[in-house]
């Protein structure tokens, strides 16, 4: 199929369309290589190699968040932070800043390996964790600033 030359437009109106053209395409190289970025970044934190945990957050003792992943530790439940316990619910007992601030310990000046494991119900990262082979879930349980539970949750110590 050839394309007919429009006899009404200029040369310089001719150009300006070609150029259109060519950055409409350049536009959609880029945005096909930046999803695979993103797409190749999600994929290596479900594979079995897992991800560096990047600028990690805690915000309470069983919260991580990552860049661009926000996630649960695996097989815990920590206490809650002031106002967080919805009504009716049978949250953990115990001091939640304590426990807080135990993790924050935990991956203080450390890189933090993570693997997804799951997606809850929040849409969040279920994660299995760890800073030089110590498992964040299993070391929260064994200080006592979590309890097991949403999982079998298996650690080397007998908790």
């Amino acid at each position: 199929m050839a394309f007919d030359h429009d006899p009404e437009l200029t040369p310089d109106q001719s150009r300006r369309g070609l150029a259109w053209i060519f950055m409409l395409a350049l536009s959609l190289l880029v945005l096909s290589w930046a999803a695979g970025v993103v797409w190749d970044s999600l994929a290596s934190a479900q594979g079995e190699g897992g991800f560096v945990c990047e600028q990690p957050y805690i915000h309470d003792g069983d919260n991580i968040r990552c860049t661009g992943v926000k996630g649960r530790l695996y097989g815990i439940d920590a206490p809650e932070m002031p106002g967080a316990c919805r009504p009716g619910r049978q949250c953990t007992p115990g001091d939640p800043y304590a426990s807080r601030d135990h993790l924050r310990g935990l991956i203080a000046g450390r890189t933090v390996h993570c693997r997804q494991l799951d997606t809850d119900r929040y849409g969040r990262s279920i994660l299995r964790c760890e800073t030089d082979g110590v498992d964040l879930s299993c070391s929260q349980v064994a200080a006592g600033f979590a309890v097991k539970r949403y999982g079998q949750l298996q650690c080397d110590s007998p908790n």
